[in-house]
């Protein structure tokens, strides 16, 4: 007797067969990963092997909830968030003006401001950005400050931090055929925004999306390679959102090309001065 004649014999119904080896795969995954130190305990291991997630395929929705518990574990850590409601306003207004320009504006982005003087500005998963009050002091105008925003919602447009994160759990064998435990993957992601460097590729696509959603949001492109070309000859370290490969000189000649190739009138967001209005509470 074939499966299927089994099943039917006994009166089966798939639908309660397929979840049931679910739970049984995970389990046996779990098992089989040793636990020093801790009691065995099956309500903790059927936990663990539910709270799996895979992420070679997230969902847009499981990339937002990963986003939040990120942000959750941040907000917990050493780093400081302002409480300056203006400068959140004002910085939450340029990303929206963004986001609707972006090539993922379903997303139900989030911009924060840190309280830090570095130069430098890192997003996780599912629309959640943050940028350092030193970036916003460093830019000289709006627009300079978009373009920062826009090359971050860049990264969540391109998936790039989930693409590094698939290739960080295989490379370190933390993956398994059930998948990454959450908490696992949270901590990854954390490790890999704030202290990994984008790859080459990376950086010029975030550059290029970035590129494309501050012009059709109506800022002057230039904005972006003057920026760059700013911070460049400051001297001293370069700024840390800027220290990756490839190097800036590259970028700022790649983004060049992209501007001289379509032209645009928009010249949005230079005003030093109503820049400087903007964000006085935190001169």
């Amino acid at each position: 007797m074939n499966c299927q004649a089994f099943f039917a014999h006994h009166g089966w119904r798939r639908r309660w067969f397929y979840p049931l080896i679910a739970v049984i795969v995970a389990l046996s995954v779990c098992l089989s990963t040793p636990l020093p130190g801790r009691a065995f305990d099956i309500r903790s291991l059927l936990f663990r092997g539910i709270q799996v997630i895979q992420i070679s395929n997230m969902s847009d929705a499981q990339e937002v909830d990963l986003g939040r518990q990120m942000n959750q574990q941040l907000r917990s850590s050493n780093i400081r968030f302002s409480r300056n409601s203006q400068i959140n306003q004002y910085v939450e207004q340029i990303g929206r003006r963004l986001v609707a320009n972006s090539d993922r504006p379903q997303l139900p982005f989030t911009f924060q401001v840190v309280e830090d003087n570095t130069i430098n500005a890192f997003a996780t998963l599912g629309g959640f950005v943050y940028i350092h009050t030193g970036l916003i002091k460093a830019a000289d105008n709006e627009g300079q400050l978009a373009s920062v925003i826009a090359h971050e919602i860049g990264h969540i447009g391109g998936r790039h931090l989930v693409k590094q994160m698939r290739q960080s759990t295989i490379a370190s064998g933390l993956v398994s055929a059930a998948g990454l435990d959450r908490n696992t993957a949270v901590g990854i992601g954390i490790e890999l925004a704030l202290n990994r460097p984008r790859s080459r590729q990376d950086e010029f696509d975030a550059d290029n999306r970035g590129l494309q959603a501050l012009t059709a949001a109506g800022y002057a492109p230039s904005a972006m390679v003057s920026f760059m070309e700013k911070l460049m000859q400051r001297g001293g370290s370069v700024p840390t959102f800027l220290s990756t490969h490839p190097g800036t000189g590259d970028r700022i000649n790649a983004l060049q090309s992209s501007i001289n190739a379509q032209p645009s009138n928009q010249g949005d967001g230079l005003n030093h001065a109503a820049y400087r209005a903007q964000i006085r509470s935190i001169l």
